[in-house]
């Protein structure tokens, strides 16, 4: 079997976004792109991700086809590689129900920008896709051009899809976008939310590229 660690990664993620509350059952979905090749890891289709192991991550090429794994690759495998095929910073994906940002997607209303947060990890207000059947070529066409170049993209009326660079950078956009609809929807209960200015968000964002600890 190939790709070990990646294997492990997208394990990984799936327990945790299931373990945190971000899908329910077997929903939600997570890839991570193999390097050098035109193919992706996914989650299989419609297993519980607290009995899955790693030999149960698909190996997919773009257009869908399994090439390794005994198992049917996630329904929304198609949004996945084309992501991966229009975007080559992103190497994770990451697809979430989480319940705050889903009542935005239902609403098909954009989540602001409104914690620094927000501005430093996303940069960008999270817009929604129009609605397609899920596992549709439609559904990929609609994300990858309401993603664009940014990093998370809602589903109207099914949730979320938050990419990155690597694993851990995709999970964190699905973790803060959650938290920011979370605290807007809160806030929109007490009056007014106010999102942050672009001049604002362009300086946080572009600031937190560089934070964190350096390399000697």
């Amino acid at each position: 079997m190939h790709h070990l660690q990646q294997r492990q990664d997208v394990l990984r993620t799936a327990q945790t976004i299931a373990r945190t509350h971000m899908v329910v059952g077997t929903w939600g979905n997570v890839s991570v792109r193999v390097p050098d090749q035109p193919y992706l890891l996914i989650t299989p289709s419609g297993m519980r991700y607290d009995t899955m192991t790693i030999e149960d991550i698909v190996m997919v090429d773009w257009p869908g086809q399994t090439v390794e794994g005994k198992w049917k690759p996630s329904v929304e495998t198609p949004t996945h590689a084309w992501i991966y095929q229009h975007r080559p910073d992103v190497n994770a994906v990451v697809h979430v129900h989480s319940p705050h940002l889903t009542a935005f997607a239902v609403a098909r209303l954009p989540v602001p920008v409104i914690l620094e947060e927000t501005a430093q990890v996303i940069g960008h207000e999270i817009r929604t896709a129009p609605y397609a059947i899920c596992g549709t070529a439609r559904l990929a066409d609609n994300v990858v051009q309401t993603l664009g170049s940014g990093v998370a993209v809602l589903l109207a009326n099914h949730g979320m899809v938050g990419v990155g660079k690597n694993i851990e950078e995709a999970l964190r956009v699905c973790i803060i976008a959650e938290e920011t609809a979370r605290i807007a929807l809160l806030a929109q209960s007490l009056g007014q939310v106010h999102a942050l200015t672009p001049k604002e968000i362009e300086k946080l964002h572009r600031g937190f590229a560089a934070y964190g600890q350096t390399k000697e």
